[in-house]
């Protein structure tokens, strides 16, 4: 289900979406390296509580964008790689960036709320979190039916919760509020009558 057999130009063809978001990551990754202009990007699109309650809103946007190293930034990609294909290829275009988009802007939005105001973070988590939420919901729905899909996605599930306490210099806030909303949002997507729907289209 997670193993990845495409090769480079199948991959864009068929998960446009996961693609889109990988490269807008790596981008940005390559802008904050730059000379002068890098400190100038990574520090007006860093989430820092303190700032964003002065107004400073698109901090919890572009934070989900910024890694604070090429190893957070690997970690997350490849997350994303591995786990973002089939939510796209099940959930639709739409629906699987809604889920992404969403999960880590309310991921942020509970780091507000939760921590203090000198707090700051950057990363993707929040929405690779929503992914595994979205995936736990399409397992709430399918436990009788298929439930070789609960022993695949819960274990995963499981571990990167665990992960997120174990973890030094890790935003719990974002992690947690990213996982439980894109379960919600899941639960709304995924719920029988939705997918009725989407097949009569």
């Amino acid at each position: 289900m997670f193993v990845r057999r495409e090769n480079f130009k199948q991959y864009l063809k068929f998960y446009p979406i996961v693609a889109t978001i990988i490269a807008i990551n790596l981008i940005a990754f390559i802008l904050t390296k730059l000379p002068i202009l890098g400190d100038i990007v990574f520090y007006l699109g860093l989430h820092v509580n303190g700032l964003i309650a002065d107004g400073q809103w698109w901090r919890i946007i572009t934070s989900m964008f910024l890694h604070g190293g090429f190893l957070h930034l690997l970690f997350n990609m490849f997350a994303l790689f591995l786990f973002g294909p089939e939510l796209e290829r099940i959930a639709g275009k739409i629906r699987f960036i809604t889920v992404y988009l969403l999960s880590g802007i309310f991921g942020n939005v509970a780091t507000f709320v939760v921590e203090h105001a000198n707090y700051a973070s950057v990363g993707a988590s929040g929405g690779i979190f929503g992914i595994f939420g979205a995936y736990a919901a399409l397992v709430y729905y399918t436990r009788r039916t298929m439930p070789q899909l609960k022993q695949i996605i819960m274990p995963i599930i499981v571990i990167a919760v665990i992960m997120t306490f174990l973890q030094p210099n890790v935003n719990i806030s974002a992690h947690l509020g990213g996982l439980i909303t894109g379960f919600i949002i899941g639960l709304v997507y995924f719920s029988p009558k939705n997918i009725l729907r989407w097949r009569q289209k």
